[in-house]
């Protein structure tokens, strides 16, 4: 264990005792996966898994996105997810009415971006995907968001990420650290992206942590940073250039806003940053508080800021911010050393061959 990550404060570092509980329960819970003790199902369709080793902040949901613009107009895709903190329960599929309380912030984020793309939710994926094949069965593709420690669906084709600054081969158990699984069920993987990078990763750099992480012969190892898009009204959808003569109240309910807050202070003038908890539902307490906020920030140039996943939470109060000038600013993914095309030639491959052996 490396005490000496950034994310391991004294705090953490007293509860691990409980780390260590945590550890032994997921390592013998994998063992019971691994001699088929407990029984992992692998459907007759190509189905793609998005996930980390820790949680939260490593950019599953910009990646899911990234998969979606990539293929969506070759193949019919469906992203399946859990629907975290989603006041309803079971399996449901987005539609023109539904709300970010019933699947969750970010299968709304997925719904609100693409519509003509299937967007479902439900935390027994073993059930969900046999009814989502029902629901719609011109599908060629289930992503599924956030299922790598999930085993039990075995997916055709694992995508594991890992974040540039907390590496899982750094990271400890739940709570001193932010692992939920094993470090070595990175094997279980068929590609490894490193996320959040710098853009100027070396060749040397990049070897380096190639070794570090202990790639695979039969892995695949990607490299991508960041890229801010114009940030677009919440409301209005006009969209704003960034100046640094602009001061910035930043509002984030998401569970690693670093990356965020350096490019914000780069960009703008000045910024001031409110924090909610990851996922963390608006109320309108919530609201007056940040327009409060906002209106104290002394500058004649200013705006609020916030993510997309935020802006799902905040789009049922569109009525009341309708004037105040909160924007929301987008993200992707970019892959480093020019090698998204043989990101996606590795995904489309997967399903051309899925689907040849499978007719």
């Amino acid at each position: 264990m490396n005490l000496n990550i950034p994310l391991l404060r004294p705090i953490r570092i007293l509860l691990f005792p409980f780390s260590v509980v945590f550890g032994f329960i997921i390592v013998f819970r994998n063992f019971l996966y691994n001699k088929r003790i407990l029984s992992s199902t692998r459907f007759n369709f190509p189905v793609i898994c998005v996930g980390n080793l820790a949680v939260g902040g490593t950019g599953k949901s910009p990646m899911v996105e990234f998969l979606v613009k990539s293929l969506k107009d070759v193949f019919t895709v469906a992203i399946l997810s859990r629907g975290y903190k989603r006041k309803t329960r079971g399996y449901a599929m987005a539609n023109e009415t539904t709300t970010v309380l019933e699947i969750g912030d970010e299968p709304m984020q997925f719904h609100t971006k693409f519509p003509d793309v299937t967007v479902a939710v439900g935390e027994e994926r073993l059930v969900a995907i046999p009814q989502l094949l029902h629901d719609r069965p011109g599908l060629d593709l289930i992503i599924l968001d956030d299922a790598f420690q999930h085993r039990s669906v075995s997916a055709g084709l694992n995508i594991l990420l890992t974040e540039y600054s907390n590496l899982y081969s750094r990271d400890w158990y739940l709570p001193t650290g932010d692992l939920r699984d094993a470090p070595r069920s990175y094997k279980r993987a068929d590609v490894i992206v490193v996320t959040k990078c710098p853009p100027q990763v070396s060749d040397a750099e990049k070897d380096q942590l190639t070794e570090e992480l202990r790639v695979l012969p039969s892995q695949k190892i990607f490299f991508s940073s960041i890229r801010y898009e114009l940030p677009y009204h919440l409301v209005t959808g006009s969209v704003m250039v960034p100046s640094d003569e602009i001061e910035v109240l930043l509002v984030t309910g998401i569970a690693n806003p670093r990356s965020l807050k350096r490019y914000v202070s780069e960009t703008f003038r000045t910024y001031y940053q409110l924090s909610f908890a990851d996922h963390h539902i608006y109320s309108i307490d919530d609201l007056r508080e940040i327009i409060r906020r906002f209106k104290n920030i002394p500058a004649s140039q200013k705006i609020i800021l916030t993510t997309e996943k935020d802006a799902v939470r905040l789009a049922k109060f569109n009525h009341d911010i309708a004037d105040l000038p909160i924007y929301v600013i987008p993200i992707e993914p970019v892959f480093l050393f020019g090698d998204d095309h043989s990101f996606i030639h590795i995904i489309t491959n997967f399903i051309k061959k899925f689907k040849a052996e499978n007719q």
